[in-house]
């Protein structure tokens, strides 16, 4: 059996937490570790606790350091962070994120974010060393894929063939390692190409 997904959650309001513990807890991948109610002790939970994942309320962070919440965490500090949402906030203080979480979101969507996040932070971790870079077609097919659109779609408004889309989506994976739609759309977050068009 492969070893359980560590998540810190980091939220002030115990009806969250407490919802979130026991949706991710009844899932059998993740264990919770204790919550955070602020995030005055982020560094020493993450030297305690080694979390895979931390699950964030962005609005709880101090104003100046909102926008980066890495600089809050020991420097070689692995860990997935996923941006709690249930209110407005601002575009570039999501961006600091590898992913979001709407917690308006069905059960079972909310475990299917984690795990599709989990699956393309690892990825984007293990091909870190590696030097493949997506050619400009293929960022272009990869923004389109991350917007939602289909094969086809993306056929028509790049005026190429929907052979070429497959064949380029086919390179974008083996470049990646991010098979899921929604592991491009973080990978295209992370890497701020959502803006090209």
């Amino acid at each position: 059996m492969s070893r359980k997904i560590k998540i810190l959650i980091v939220e002030p309001s115990v009806v969250i937490s407490v919802g979130l513990d026991r949706i991710l807890s009844l899932s059998g991948r993740y264990e919770v570790l204790p919550v955070l109610a602020d995030a005055e002790n982020l560094a020493a939970s993450y030297d305690r606790y080694r979390p895979d994942v931390m699950l964030i309320n962005p609005t709880i962070l101090p104003y100046t350091k909102r926008q980066s919440v890495r600089s809050l965490l020991p420097e070689h500090a692995h860990v997935l962070l996923v941006a709690i949402v249930y209110q407005y906030v601002e575009p570039s203080v999501l961006k600091a994120y590898n992913a979001i979480m709407d917690i308006r979101e069905p059960e079972e969507r909310i475990v299917q974010q984690i795990s599709e996040s989990v699956e393309s932070f690892h990825s984007m971790v293990k091909n870190e060393g590696e030097s493949y870079e997506l050619t400009e077609r293929e960022t272009a097919v990869l923004v389109l894929v991350a917007k939602g659109m289909m094969s086809k779609e993306i056929a028509e408004k790049l005026n190429i063939s929907v052979h070429t889309v497959i064949s380029h989506r086919k390179n974008i994976t083996r470049k990646t390692g991010i098979k899921s739609v929604a592991g491009l759309a973080v990978y295209a977050v992370l890497h701020n190409l959502m803006d090209m068009e």
